[in-house]
């Protein structure tokens, strides 16, 4: 299978797209087309998740070996889960489900892909015959850094470099990647958010570097969702979703069901889209936003428009207002022209509005909606209370926009829901305290002792090392400094490889 460019007719191999990351013209790689529906409910029933990752990222990337993709499934997706499921599915009520994807190294739903990814960029260095050392530039909200740090951890001809919003992130996240082990990493603040840090990784990855700059002895390559190596196995655990509930007797095999998504950068519930194109039987596609509802207004209106106040809220990893897998889906709905012109009018002018036609194609494939901070902490609350679960912040919202729709009449009655829950509460002690109504005090890893003693959750303890390791990247720096921050690190990277 090939790839090509969002914004023009570019094509690649897949090795090139996943080392790339980026088109040469600012554009995202996709499928030349998505594979036509293929799931065998039959043939699939029995899958552990590894099984269920390899038959469907054969079909997106078909360069690779199967028994090679099973190897990396395999070792991407085990001890390092604390469940065999790996993505558990708790049937709350005949209403509606949680998607765990917070049972992996950081936590969090992110670990889900980045934990094979290293693999495919490995395989794809190797494909493509890249003999120098591959830099990844990760901008992150929250998550990602974090488990984009723990993937490539010392992983052989890898450097990884990845930069957060200093003042939106949690402690516990800001922890996480402060004091991240590991010879070949590096990872820093900035004064802004990550909009910004998104925005001048992209400016970073189209310019080229000279000899002297490092440019014969490093590539770049991102780990962010804009990357098809992160993009392609989030798939895959909607298709395990799947299997879950007719497993589980929450749905019949043919029976639709519906996903809610916390949505920051786009590309959790662009998996689910394309899920659902490969013969996943999803319903109603929501998501569901913040108070930073960029997206939600865009569904509501058909015009994306990202001039407004930028909030720092209680779910930070969607405090998002340029979500960059937005232009992949707006590619299936609108064609490459209109979103070249797009992605152009988003970033001179900072807004954009599609047609009648395409609004029409959009409103049949995916809904929007919102919580505010209010919202958000009722949801969390009452779910807790009700049925004695605990939710993080992203995951209440999601919650919050499911409860709001399914009141109003927008959710198919009758069609059973799963809410994707997409990090553990307690890399959110504050929240998670708010929402069981206990007072608590002390610095985050008090909070998380009292949160175990009030609700027998135990703290996992890739959080709870965290408190007495050495901080090892307390730094932040402008905006503007992110260039010259890389450029000082590639250098670094030229004189351990004796380029320089």
């Amino acid at each position: 299978m090939k790839y090509r460019s969002t914004r023009s007719g570019e094509t690649v191999t897949a090795a090139e797209a996943l080392l790339r990351g980026l088109a040469k013209d600012g554009g995202l790689y996709v499928p030349e087309a998505l594979p036509a529906p293929f799931l065998n409910y039959e043939e699939m029933r029995d899958f552990s998740y590894q099984e269920t990752a390899v038959y469907v990222l054969k079909r997106f990337f078909t360069e690779i070996p199967e028994e090679t993709l099973a190897d990396f499934a395999r070792k991407a997706y085990g001890p390092s889960f604390e469940t065999r499921d790996i993505v558990p599915v708790r049937t709350i009520n005949e209403s509606f489900s949680m998607a765990e994807m917070f049972h992996g190294r950081t936590c969090a739903f992110k670990d889900l892909a980045l934990s094979l990814f290293p693999y495919l960029l490995s395989w794809a260095k190797k494909k493509a015959g890249e003999t120098r050392r591959v830099l990844i530039l990760t901008a992150t909200s929250g998550d990602t850094g974090k488990a984009a740090l723990e993937g490539f951890r010392d992983v052989e001809g890898m450097n990884i470099c990845v930069f957060y919003p200093s003042h939106g992130v949690s402690p516990l996240q800001k922890d996480q990647m402060q004091k991240q082990e590991g010879g070949n990493v590096r990872v820093c603040g900035i004064e802004g958010n990550f909009d910004d840090a998104q925005s001048a990784v992209k400016e970073i990855f189209s310019t080229a570097l000279s000899p002297e700059e490092g440019g014969d002895a490093v590539s770049f390559s991102s780990a962010n969702s804009i990357n098809i190596g992160r993009l392609f196995p989030q798939v895959a655990y909607y298709v395990w979703i799947w299997l879950s509930l007719v497993r589980s007797g929450s749905i019949g095999q043919k029976e639709a069901f519906n996903v809610v998504v916390p949505t920051g950068n786009f590309g959790n519930i662009l998996a689910a889209w394309i899920a659902r194109e490969i013969g996943t039987p999803i319903g109603q596609l929501v998501c569901a936003s913040n108070e930073n509802h960029v997206l939600s207004d865009f569904f509501a209106t058909g015009t994306y428009d990202r001039r407004r106040e930028f909030h720092l809220t209680k779910s930070p990893s969607m405090d998002i207002l340029i979500s960059s897998n937005f232009e992949r889906f707006l590619y299936y709905m609108a064609g490459p022209e209109a979103t070249a012109e797009a992605m152009r009018e988003l970033k001179e002018e900072g807004v954009y509005t599609v047609s009648s036609e395409v609004m029409d194609r959009i409103g049949k494939e995916m809904m929007g909606g919102w919580a505010d901070e209010a919202a958000m902490a009722s949801a969390a609350s009452s779910v807790y209370e009700k049925y004695d679960y605990l939710m993080d912040p992203h995951t209440a919202v999601a919650y919050a926009v499911y409860n709001d729709l399914r009141r109003r009449g927008r959710i198919t009655r009758g069609t059973h829901t799963v809410i994707i829950s997409t990090a553990h509460p307690y890399k959110f002690p504050d929240a998670s305290a708010e929402a069981i109504g206990v007072p608590v005090a002390g610095n985050a890893y008090d909070k998380l002792r009292t949160l175990a003693e009030q609700t027998g959750i135990s703290v996992p303890p890739q959080l709870a090392r965290l408190e007495h390791a050495e901080v090892r990247f307390p730094g932040t720096i402008a905006r503007e400094g992110m260039a010259d921050f890389v450029r000082a690190y590639v250098r670094e990277i030229g004189k351990e490889c004796g380029k320089q």
